[in-house]
Formats: structure tokens, sequence, C-alpha cells
């Protein structure tokens, strides 16, 4: 089943095999996708869907120097070429739309001040043009701000549309700004936007539900990743964690996503099956950070149910022609963590298709 069509929203899918979003920092200090990034998702238009790497809406929102942006006009017309390129070779690509929050500094925003719903630092450095620098304290976004970061959504979806993208993403996993309003520890407000579990995923209902109404809900999906502790996020009380993504989940299925994508450890455990139950639509899984997914891991995950599609990352990296090596039974590269935020061609397009 693996290998067979997938309704995704209104696209077609000839797989069940779906391409990560990998941050790969190749767009340059303006953001803006080149060649080498066309290139690099035109040759991996085989898998059933590209979801892009993660995309700031606004300047404040950009969490790596030589991450792309879906703001200016330039950056715009750099992903046209990229979604171009795949729809040339048969594919299909979602854009993944992504406020960094709190996890970036002045130094990678150009100056933009750092925003999140509390002003909680993330403990340690971060990586800036400028060298290693402590993480800031951001500014807690006050209430009357909160509809301008929806905005912030809404446009750079809109852009991507405009972009010829297939429909976005919205990344509300990974310790990232929607995330960080989702964990009790990122988000310590008093207002209707923090302390219970049902304050704590306003935010993110509404932004869905503002994109939604712009894009039409079939060309939206959602990333949650619920217990994954990463860059300072904290979800460790099993009930809470269950209340905050059921009244999340809850809220957002009449919506009629085109998915749900979770990334859990444990995919085919009580917690995300509850949750893709309580979804009721197209659901997609990822295994984690740190674990690579096997083909025996994903040919299962479809075959016993617990997924409509398994969403991979670095068999992606270093196989562009992936579903057609699992399909076959053919030998894999092997991906060179080395590169995976480099510059240039190495490591990002010169992994060779399988050949005789």
């Amino acid at each position: 089943m693996l290998f067979s069509p997938l309704t995704l929203g209104e696209l077609e899918l000839p797989n069940r095999l779906v391409m990560a979003p990998l941050t790969r920092v190749r767009s340059g200090e303006a953001g803006i996708p080149g060649p080498l990034v066309v290139e690099h998702y035109r040759q991996r238009a085989s898998l059933g869907l590209i979801v892009s790497e993660g995309t700031y809406p606004s300047p404040a929102g950009r969490a790596y120097s030589g991450q792309p942006g879906i703001v200016t006009d330039e950056q715009i017309a750099g992903w046209k070429k990229v979604t171009d390129a795949v729809h040339a070779e048969g594919g299909r690509i979602f854009a993944q739309i992504m406020h960094g929050g709190r996890v970036s500094h002045e130094a990678i925003t150009g100056g933009h001040e750092i925003v999140a719903p509390s002003a909680v630092a993330i403990e340690g450095d971060v990586r800036t043009p400028l060298g290693k620098l402590p993480y800031p304290v951001p500014h807690a976004l006050t209430t009357d701000e909160l509809p301008l970061i929806i905005q912030e959504f809404v446009t750079a979806s809109l852009n991507a549309v405009e972009a010829g993208f297939d429909g976005v993403e919205l990344h509300s996993a990974n310790g990232y700004l929607l995330h960080e309003f989702l964990a009790p520890n990122t988000n310590v407000r008093t207002d209707s936007y923090g302390g219970s579990p049902e304050n704590r995923a306003r935010f993110v209902i509404e932004t869905a539900n503002a994109v939604v109404a712009a894009l039409g809900a079939n060309r939206v999906g959602i990333r949650l990743s619920p217990e994954h502790n990463v860059q300072g996020t904290s979800e460790v009380d099993a009930a809470d964690i269950r209340a905050t993504y059921e009244v999340l989940v809850d809220s957002i299925a009449p919506l009629n996503l085109a998915y749900l994508s979770v990334l859990h450890q444990d995919p085919a455990g009580e917690l995300v099956q509850d949750l893709r139950a309580r979804f009721g639509g197209t659901f997609l899984v990822n295994s984690g950070f740190g674990v690579i997914t096997s083909r025996e891991e994903a040919v299962s995950l479809v075959e016993d149910g617990h997924a409509d599609a398994v969403v991979v990352g670095r068999p992606a990296i270093a196989n562009p022609d992936l579903a057609r090596r699992w399909k076959e039974g053919l030998p894999l590269n092997e991906p060179d963590p080395s590169t995976f935020f480099a510059d240039g061609a190495e490591g990002y397009t010169d992994y060779p298709a399988y050949s005789a």
C-alpha cells in the first residue's frame, strides 16, 4: 500500500511517501531560492508529495541564515521556478510556512525584534552571521499584536499559492512559534492565550482558521510534534499533553484540512493514534528526529493502518529517487550529515539516482 495512490486534498499522490520539510539553508542572505534549490526539489519530484523546507512569513520569523522566505517579490519568483520544475516532472509540492519565534536572533532577522508567546529565552547559544551568540529574551507578543502575526501566515500562504505551490503546511512543531504557544514552559501567559490547554491551543486554532478562510481547506495541512522536546520546549505532563493536543485536533477537525502530519517517536502509539481518530482525515506520520525511517517501518505503518502516508527525511536527502528504490528494493545512498547545513551542491544535488 505504501506505493499505491492517495487522495490528499484535491491532489492525487502516486505513492504514500512524503518528503519531510528539511532545513538546508541554501537560499543566501536574501532568502531567495536559486537554481541549486530548484534542482534539489526537481530531483525529488517522484515522491508522492514534497513539503518544502520551513519558509519564513516575515523577516522577524526567520530562524536561520540561508533560510528561504515567502515575503518579497524576489522570493516568490524564486519559489515559482522551484514549483514549475517540480510540476514539470509530474510532482506535487506544499510550502511549509514556519515562523521561528524565539528560535532566532536579531543578527539573523536583520535587526527585527524576536517575538514569542512569553518573554522566556532559550538556554544556550545560536549560530548567527556574527558567530555564536546567546539566544535573546524575546518580546512577549501582546494580545493586540497576535492578529498581525496571523495575517503574516495568511499573506505568506497566499504568496505560496502565487508562487505555484499546491498548498501550505502550517509548522506547529519543533519548538517554533506556533509550538511555543502550545508548550506550557514557553507559554506562561495569563490572558486568554495562556494557562489552560484550551487557551494555549487558541492561537494555533485561530491561525489555521484564518489560513483556511483565505486558501480553502484542501490546500492547508498542519504539522504537530507532541512530546518532541527540542529547542527548549518541554511537554512532559502526559495529562496536559493529551488535553492540549486533543482540544487542538478536535477544534481543527471540522475544517477538513488536506492533512494532519504528526512527528512522534511512537507513531503507532496510543497518543498519536488517538489524534488520528479525532482528526478523521488524511493522516501523515514521521517517526522523529534522530531515527532514520526504514523501508520496513514505512511499509508497516501504512499496511497496519497507522497512517495514510509516511513522512521521510534523511532517506529523501540522500536518494532523490527514493520511491523507486524502496518500491524495487534497491540499495540506498547514505546521507552525509556534515553537508546538511553547508553551502553548495555537495550533499544537496549530487546524490545520484540509482544506476544498475
